[in-house]
């Protein structure tokens, strides 16, 4: 596969069959990302072999196999191939063709309380997806502060508002992540509360 894609994409885990294929992978609207502002396609993968593609609301049945581990045979109206898959997060499935850097990128409609119809329905769907996830590493992370010289911490980002709220602090301190050694990248107590 491309390294780009793992650039793009990074920490895509192998489809593992016993941890992916009934709970995740089965019986789901994978919808393809690939081209969806021409025409919308939804991908259900069917035990027996049987795949479900569903265009402008015309559904064809075609099959799919798995080849070995994580390698599948699919046959679409463009004839058969053969990809690899790959798992990004439960919600993400990233198909890339043998011996290219063509790739699929679907995104499980189920796991999603909307519709996704178009480009920009995927973009806030994994803005919102990436921000959450973020915000929640944030909120439960620590993080050192400096002030007048002089380093305090490490604190929750619960526990720097708390102090910049009783005017303890300064909101406009520095802050480093507990796994940075300086305070180069001129984070801010306020960076930290406003991702919040």
């Amino acid at each position: 596969m491309s390294t780009a894609i793992f650039n793009l994409l990074p920490n895509l885990k192998p489809f593992h069959h016993d941890t992916h294929y009934k709970s995740l992978f089965l019986n789901q609207n994978w919808v393809l990302v690939n081209g969806i502002n021409n025409k919308k396609a939804v991908y259900v993968f069917k035990d027996e072999n049987t795949l479900h593609i569903s265009e402008n609301e015309i559904t064809t049945e075609t099959s799919w196999c798995i080849a070995t581990k994580n390698t599948f045979l699919i046959e679409t109206e463009d004839g058969k191939t053969t990809v690899k898959a790959y798992f990004k997060d439960d919600d993400i499935l990233v198909l890339n063709r043998l011996k290219t850097d063509d790739c699929a990128v679907f995104i499980n409609e189920n796991s999603h309380c909307k519709e996704l119809n178009t480009f920009e329905d995927v973009q806030q769907f994994l803005h919102n997806k990436y921000k959450e996830k973020a915000n929640n590493i944030i909120a439960v992370h620590e993080f050192y502060y400096i002030e007048k010289s002089e380093e305090f911490g490490p604190f929750t980002v619960e526990e720097l508002t708390e102090k910049v709220n009783s005017e303890t602090i300064s909101e406009y301190c520095f802050v480093r992540d507990v796994n940075e050694y300086n305070y180069n990248k001129r984070l801010r107590i306020r960076d930290l509360i406003r991702e919040l």
